[in-house]
């Protein structure tokens, strides 16, 4: 299963650790998430959880505790196929100082605009949180999240960790140019440009 092969990826590719973080998957009218509190490398596709569109799973079974947010994009996003939600350390970082990150570098529009967005915080797990993260992916396809980590959405599961890979590596360059100095924006017609050029960008990543 796809969510179990992707899980194992995440510690190798720095973007969480531990047990922290989580992935989704759309499926039917509901989704496939990874469990609360399980290892990565310890999830087998029958610990991953199926949640319907109401927040109901089946007995015996705990979905990781940040389902709701997964199951409001679902919801409200149709173009949203897979989910993932991670804790970096410069995207982190970022959220933690509740920064946007801006256009800065061209590869802001991985984010699908030109700003990754940082969602307001609340507790983890709650509504208020997932209101918050709907807010900041409003026309975009990834977004930080205050004090917590970052969300970055695909068609596929394998372009939703791409775009996570992307957004991190984003968020450190932001983070070392800041360290420079005071980084120089691009304008809204050469961010329009990019934007244009990146309709197709990233869709083997989609296939892979």
């Amino acid at each position: 299963m796809d969510l179990v092969a992707q899980g194992a990826r995440l510690a190798a590719s720095g973007l969480s650790q531990g047990t922290s973080g989580n992935l989704s998957a759309r499926c039917g009218d509901g989704f496939l998430i990874t469990p609360s509190g399980t290892p990565y490398e310890d999830i087998t596709p029958e610990g991953i959880v199926r949640v319907d569109r109401d927040g109901q799973w089946p007995a015996g079974q705990r979905p990781s505790s940040e389902w709701r947010f997964h199951r409001d994009i679902y919801l409200a996003r149709p173009d949203a196929m897979a989910v993932v939600h991670v804790h970096p350390p410069y995207a982190t970082a970022l959220a933690m100082c509740r920064k946007d990150i801006p256009p800065a570098h061209y590869m802001i529009a991985v984010g699908g605009g030109d700003s990754i967005r940082c969602a307001d915080y609340h507790t983890y797990g709650t509504q208020a949180l997932s209101d918050a993260v709907l807010a900041a992916l409003e026309g975009r396809l990834a977004c930080l999240m205050a004090n917590h980590g970052m969300i970055s959405l695909g068609s596929t599961l394998a372009q939703a960790m791409w775009r996570a890979v992307e957004v991190e590596n984003l968020a450190r360059q932001y983070a070392l140019a800041l360290q420079l100095g005071t980084p120089v924006m691009l304008t809204d017609h050469e961010v329009a440009d990019v934007l244009a050029k990146f309709a197709n960008y990233g869709l083997m990543s989609s296939r892979s």
